[in-house]
């Protein structure tokens, strides 16, 4: 299967454990020029801006491999999404879906929702 199929794959099971979980989803892949947000969704009020991030099993989680600079442009991202949408009272937050695949298999070996997974600075 190629990274586009998989990541793909990956987005939609993350959508349904947010479903399950009580997210209502707003928006899947919003783009601002050269960046993106994986998933938009509100969870009781809060508007939750998500980066799902899977793996093989390795060095480190999928959540590890989110660095400063990814961290920086998902918060531009949003930044835009809210002043583009006047949404600027909302009460917001960054949230990642964490999918661990076994080997280069699409077989999901653990998929985790991490609230509040980090923050502006």
């Amino acid at each position: 299967m190629e990274a586009r199929q998989k990541g793909d794959y990956g987005e939609e099971e993350a959508c349904n454990l947010l479903v399950r979980e009580g997210y209502k989803i707003l928006e899947r892949n919003f783009h601002f020029k050269h960046q993106e947000i994986d998933i938009i969704a509100l969870d009781k009020g809060t508007l939750v801006f998500i980066e799902v991030r899977g793996r093989k099993e390795g060095l480190c989680s999928p959540e590890e491999s989110i660095g400063w600079w990814k961290k920086k442009n998902i918060i531009r991202v949003a930044q835009f999404y809210l002043k583009k949408m006047n949404l600027n009272d909302f009460t917001c937050r960054f949230d990642v879906v964490s999918i661990l695949y076994k080997n280069d298999t699409v077989d999901i070996k653990k998929i985790e929702l991490i609230r509040d997974a980090f923050q502006v600075d």
